[in-house]
């Protein structure tokens, strides 16, 4: 990784979440008596925060560093008829906490929603901070939802449609500093893909990070008079096969693109699908390959794997060309 001016100390800064998905919990939990948090990371009991682990002892909590008790205890609460959201950094939930989530949570179908942050690459913290993997475990895990939002806004939409949604849901997130891609009126619906536009030519198929990209590498080949299309593939299980299907019949190729490896997650599902209909389209995997990645922070990461707009038009374009 040579080249990448990353500094160990300026982590921190790159940690700050603008707190839009635990305030939006706080506020369901004051609207909705069946709504409980659980965070495992020692939040500062001050604030609204504070205020209301007293004002709601038994529905809003912290059990400190320990990540599996967070999940068996929100299965517990599942079980008395609670709808616990637990949140904390994704390695330290889908890998260290997996037992707990395949057992305690999915085995049983309770209706956990598992909150992921600082997700794929985006935190800064080298391999051991780095998660890469929920799609492909969570795809495998009977009755549970995978579901990667693109923006804070959409992570919003997810957590409300949540409430009504009776399957445990694992929500992968960013660091929370992501540009903005939706308003508060996207109309929005677990398990059904957003078709952001149409194209011919190719079609990028993206989650999380990812559509940003896309988006972006879009409007660089537009100016080359190519059509591209977007799709926002937010959920990755139960994936949205009609979408993909339906698009792949109308368009050139496709691109997808994940903050996730390669290996079993967006791509692999996807031409599960395609290949299962009888669908033969020329298919690209943008993502991490299969390694661990380095320390770097972001903006240096997603350039160094071609996850930009510019990486994703450059492999586009070869597409397009050949």
């Amino acid at each position: 990784m040579a080249g990448f001016n990353f500094c160990s100390g300026d982590m921190g800064s790159m940690m700050e979440s603008k707190g839009t998905v635990t305030a939006e919990i706080l506020d369901m939990i004051e609207e909705d008596k069946r709504v409980s948090y659980i965070n495992s990371d020692a939040t500062i009991q001050t604030g609204r925060m504070g205020e209301l682990m007293h004002k709601y002892p038994n529905r809003v909590l912290d059990v400190g560093i320990a990540e599996m008790n967070m999940v068996t205890i929100a299965a517990g609460l599942a079980k008395e008829g609670y709808i616990p959201f637990v949140q904390t950094f994704g390695p330290f939930l889908c890998v260290r906490a997996l037992d707990q989530i395949h057992n305690d949570v999915a085995y049983n179908n309770y209706p956990v929603r598992l909150i992921g942050t600082h997700a794929g690459i985006s935190s800064g913290y080298g391999p051991t901070h780095n998660t890469i993997v929920e799609f492909g475990i969570m795809n495998s895990i009977p009755n549970m939802t995978m579901i990667a939002p693109a923006d804070a806004a959409q992570c919003k939409k997810v957590l409300r449609a949540s409430l009504e949604y009776d399957k445990p849901i694992y929500i992968r997130i960013p660091r929370g500093e992501e540009p903005i891609i939706y308003d508060q009126d996207l109309d929005y619906q677990i398990g059904k893909a957003i078709e952001l536009k149409s194209g011919k030519d190719l079609t990028f198929i993206a989650a999380g990070m990812g559509v940003r990209g896309a988006i972006e590498a879009t409007k660089e080949l537009e100016k080359e008079g190519f059509d591209t299309g977007v799709i926002d593939m937010h959920t990755i299980k139960p994936i949205d096969k009609e979408t993909i299907c339906r698009v792949a019949s109308s368009t050139g190729a496709i691109v997808t693109i994940e903050d996730h490896n390669v290996l079993g997650g967006l791509g692999s599902i996807v031409a599960d699908v395609l290949m299962e209909a009888g669908i033969y389209k020329p298919l690209t995997k943008i993502g991490i390959p299969d390694e661990f990645v380095n320390f770097g922070y972001p903006e240096e990461l997603y350039p160094h794997y071609g996850m930009d707009g510019k990486g994703i038009a450059a492999t586009a374009r070869k597409l397009l060309k050949g």
